[in-house]
């Protein structure tokens, strides 16, 4: 089984369209685990086993299962409600994008689109890996998120550490890196 192709379907039914596995969230965006394994034997011949590897072997800690069911910890784009409580951010927060976003970024903000929140990283070393999934140059921004908590903007902060909030109005961001490369790791 492929974990990578696994971890996508997963992504897929339980972030934005649980219906072609032929499944319904509940409000909070859970589904049994033995549900999503029926629609994962159909669909890529994958059981239950491989999504319990997919969810405790992934770096990402994208899922949560809880008894006997599962669901993802952020980056939903159907209306699912996940229980967070606004939570005090650290006073820095970082996002990482590619560069060519930089303009519209600084022109509107970072905006949550097509999802229910925008999703930061507590250091700068996340945000690099984020951005290097799309195509380089990119931009690491820092996000001034103790001067947004004292504008009255909530954070929350999911089961697996990604900071969320409605958005990022302009006006709190600064650029804090730019590369086109991996920036160099330790001594070598």
């Amino acid at each position: 089984m492929d974990d990578k192709k696994l971890s996508k379907f997963m992504s897929l039914v339980l972030r934005h369209a649980p219906e072609t596995a032929g499944l319904v969230l509940d409000a909070q965006g859970w589904v049994e685990i033995d549900d999503l394994a029926r629609a994962a034997a159909e669909q890529m011949s994958a059981g239950r086993q491989d999504i319990e590897r997919v969810v405790r072997e992934s770096d990402k800690q994208r899922f949560i299962i809880a008894g006997t069911r599962i669901r993802a910890n952020q980056g939903h784009s159907v209306a699912v409600d996940l229980g967070l409580s606004a939570t005090m951010p650290p006073a820095e927060l970082w996002h990482g994008t590619a560069a060519s976003n930089q303009a519209g970024i600084f022109s509107s903000g970072l905006e949550k689109r097509s999802r229910r929140h925008v999703h930061l990283s507590d250091d700068p070393d996340t945000a690099r890996k984020v951005a290097m999934r799309r195509a380089g140059p990119w931009l690491i921004l820092q996000v001034d998120a103790a001067a947004m908590q004292a504008a009255g903007l909530p954070f929350y902060r999911s089961d697996n550490g990604v900071w969320l909030t409605e958005a990022v109005p302009s006006r709190f961001l600064s650029v804090f890196e730019t590369f086109s490369r991996p920036a160099r790791q330790g001594n070598d």
